[in-house]
């Protein structure tokens, strides 16, 4: 169902989803090979080593031809409303409202919350299919993953009937814009180090701190803080709690959007809380349950960044390429040259092999096997190489590389931040570390709750 909502403006060919479902089905049924159970098998799709280039749509087995479909449906979308109004955004420092109500009557807001719940109710994939896409297209500014793919689960997972009655719906139309407020200036990394706080006032909560480079934080109507709701917990992590915190709540101010060297049209802004008067029914989940949410819920966080990254790769690439083989020196395209053709060789295997791996996470985690320390490797491994990727692609193409009206500048800056948000990757290599070296064998693997 979520396809037939998700694919009904931006089909390539004009055709309703119904009909273009029922087309894939039948295709499915008359070219699909015998599978020993008498169904059709799925129709061969290559990997993207193999494919003609590292973008193409119908590649890569985790995939199926609805997935396509979504796919198709997205890549014309970001390209069609996002692509021509992204510059004066950076100029902006923000996206449009009018864009996250286009893209949640698109549906691709919330896709893999419930249905029942007011979201899409698609699967981890098509989720990872908006990812892809935005980064395929070299948009960086719609928060669509962090609102979607972050902050929605922490609601859906943990939230009251009432609570996701309420925002679920608004979040997944684009009405209701969301952040989440976890770094603090004297607390990044270290969530335990967090010195915001919230105490007890009758039946309500009144909250002091304030919160830095937090990413939709100038749009956001609706704001998941983390706080400290017990100062006298026997260690920090079993004081840490939740709370909703909506636009307009007297004592609730946003600061000025932060001026960043690169992801210009994200807005990016601090936060600030004085005596802010909270309800009780502002409580997400239980009283000094946050931090073990958090620690739920930031792996998912840290494989959309991997995934994100290695779709940045992918682009950086295919925009590399294009380009050596126009550019001109000593008579010929510079991609005639041997240390040019090595490097592009040398990047295009780092590239799949991590598009191998990040696939490989991805279907662990929609199978609800994926354990953090592999989602932290995947995140550092996968942003580390962004930037190298980034570095090299920049190198290739010379001083034009340099220059901010080539993509591949703007790909560069934006690289920069993904080693250091959702955990520093010196972070991540201290959680991969301590199941190494750790001699309690089950915390080797622990799986995420599901979602």
């Amino acid at each position: 169902m979520f396809l037939q909502r998700a694919a009904r403006r931006y089909l390539p060919d004009g055709r309703s989803s119904l009909s273009a479902l029922s087309a894939l089905t039948s295709r499915r049924r008359q070219h699909g090979h015998a599978h020993p159970s008498g169904e059709p098998a799925a129709p061969f799709r290559p990997e993207t080593s193999s494919a003609k280039t590292l973008m193409d749509v119908g590649t890569r087995r985790i995939f199926s031809e609805d997935h396509d479909l979504f796919r198709e449906s997205a890549r014309r979308f970001f390209q069609e409303e996002v692509v021509p109004h992204h510059s004066e955004w950076e100029k902006a420092g923000q996206v449009s409202r009018e864009l996250w109500e286009k893209a949640g009557e698109q549906g691709l807001l919330g896709v893999m919350t419930p249905e029942e719940q007011g979201g899409i109710g698609g699967d981890l994939l098509s989720a990872a299919v908006v990812w892809e896409e935005q980064m395929y297209c070299n948009c960086t500014g719609p928060g669509f993953a962090l609102h979607s793919d972050i902050v929605m689960p922490y609601i859906s997972n943990y939230g009251n009937a009432e609570q996701v009655e309420r925002f679920i719906p608004p979040m997944a139309a684009g009405k209701c814009i969301s952040a989440i407020a976890m770094t603090e200036p004297g607390a990044g990394s270290d969530l335990q180090g967090v010195r915001t706080h919230a105490k007890r006032d009758g039946s309500d909560w009144i909250l002091n701190g304030n919160k830095v480079f937090i990413t939709n934080g100038w749009m956001c109507d609706l704001v998941v803080v983390v706080t400290v709701t017990d100062r006298e917990a026997k260690t920090a992590a079993h004081g840490i709690s939740l709370f909703l915190v909506e636009d307009g709540m007297k004592g609730f101010q946003k600061g000025r959007k932060l001026d960043k060297i690169g992801l210009k049209a994200q807005d990016t802004a601090e936060l600030f809380f004085e005596d802010v008067r909270l309800p009780a029914s502002a409580l997400l989940g239980e009283l000094n349950k946050g931090f073990y949410y958090l620690m739920n819920e930031l792996p998912q966080e840290r494989l959309l960044i991997a995934d994100m990254a290695i779709a940045s790769c992918e682009f950086m690439f295919e925009e590399t390429r294009n380009y050596v083989m126009q550019r001109k020196a000593f008579g010929k395209t510079i991609a005639h040259l041997q240390t040019v053709q090595h490097k592009l060789a040398e990047m295009k295997t780092e590239i799949c092999v991590g598009r191998a791996f990040l696939d490989s996470c991805l279907q662990l985690h929609g199978e609800k096997r994926l354990d953090s320390s592999t989602a932290s490797m995947a995140k550092c491994w996968a942003s580390d190489l962004q930037n190298k990727v980034a570095t090299q692609c920049v190198q290739m193409h010379g001083g034009w590389g340099y220059m901010m009206e080539y993509p591949i500048a703007k790909a560069f800056v934006d690289s920069r931040v993904q080693p250091i948000y959702g955990g520093t990757n010196e972070i991540m290599k201290e959680l991969i570390a301590r199941t190494i070296v750790s001699t309690n064998s089950s915390c080797l693997a622990r799986p995420l709750l599901p979602l």
